[in-house]
């Protein structure tokens, strides 16, 4: 695991190929119990691991909804009972009755205390076919997800993390692949993991939210999954939780992968900035120390993980 402040120089050099403007610097980590994360844990420090639990196969070309985890469960799995986890997956369909974007954001549970289940689900809204955007808490009990998700754990501490800030977009490439491709190029194979939270503070995004309903044909390429997703332009602010491996070191990994929420109901799956001129972004990052693959599909392809 390079040093933090190893890592902030190399992310600053590959940023500002793509930002009109970048620092990196490390610092100490914000109180994330405060606006605008309101998060459960205090900070993204201690332990600090990434899971990519079941995959993108487990949904395309044809769903396998019997695919359900629990959050408390891969904690335990991790060998880090009532870690903090951040990051993006798909809900529990047998939880919800329909399929829709979830942004995990859970203290779990631990011997002493109950689940904190800070997560947002970012669906269709059936009356107007927009983006309906909840607390998972405000309906369900339970840290159940579905299909895949790309977790960051650790112990939710306070300490010093990695702080990027990049406005005024200049290169092709979005925020989170910038970084990941940044330290694919300065690390080559070995690979380097990241997680933590970003925030979009001015702009617009392009955000796509699953429908409701799985396919019942086939989404065989790209252009199926596409035409399948719903796309959105949301504004800032966006409370972003990235997943970034540099690289797959044969792990059937998706090597990025980012969520986000806001408290004025958009929310989803990033992909890319809207308003480059006037983007800015605000993130806090920590690499991770371990990597654990949970349940990887046997049958895999590449389709859908854009």
């Amino acid at each position: 695991v390079p040093s933090l402040e190893e890592l902030a120089g190399v992310l600053q050099k590959g940023l500002k190929e793509n930002f009109a403007d970048a620092q990196v610097s490390v610092v100490d980590c914000p109180d994330l119990t405060q606006e605008p994360f309101k998060f459960p844990a205090k900070g993204i420090c201690g332990k600090p691991r990434i899971a990519d639990v079941g995959g993108v196969p487990y949904l395309i070309p044809l769903v396998q909804k019997e695919k359900v985890y629990d959050l408390n469960t891969v904690a335990k799995d991790i060998e880090l009972p009532g870690a903090f986890i951040l990051g993006a997956g798909a809900v529990s369909s047998k939880i919800l009755g329909v399929n829709a974007e979830l942004i995990p954001i859970v203290q779990t549970k631990s011997e002493k205390k109950p689940a904190v289940n800070g997560s947002y689900v970012a669906q269709i809204n059936p009356a107007d076919k927009g983006c309906l955007l909840e607390k998972y808490s405000s309906k369900y009990t339970d840290c159940e997800f579905g299909l895949l998700a790309n977790l960051y754990a650790s112990e939710g501490q306070p300490g010093k993390v990695i702080e990027v800030k990049a406005n005024g977009r200049t290169g092709e490439l979005n925020f989170v692949s910038c970084l990941r491709q940044t330290l694919e190029k300065h690390y080559g194979e070995k690979p380097v993991g990241m997680g933590g939270t970003f925030i979009i503070q001015k702009g617009k995004a392009k955000i796509h939210i699953m429908p409701p309903e799985f396919s019942t044909c086939p989404l065989n390429t790209d252009e199926d999954v596409n035409n399948w997703l719903k796309f959105f332009e949301m504004k800032a602010p966006l409370i972003c939780q990235p997943v970034i491996v540099s690289r797959d070191p044969g792990f059937d990994l998706r090597v990025e992968h980012t969520h986000c929420f806001s408290h004025h109901g958009e929310g989803g799956h990033y992909h890319q900035d809207t308003s480059p001129d006037s983007v800015q972004y605000l993130g806090y990052f920590q690499p991770a120390e371990l990597l654990f693959r949970i349940d990887r599909p046997q049958e895999t392809h590449l389709v859908g993980r854009d």
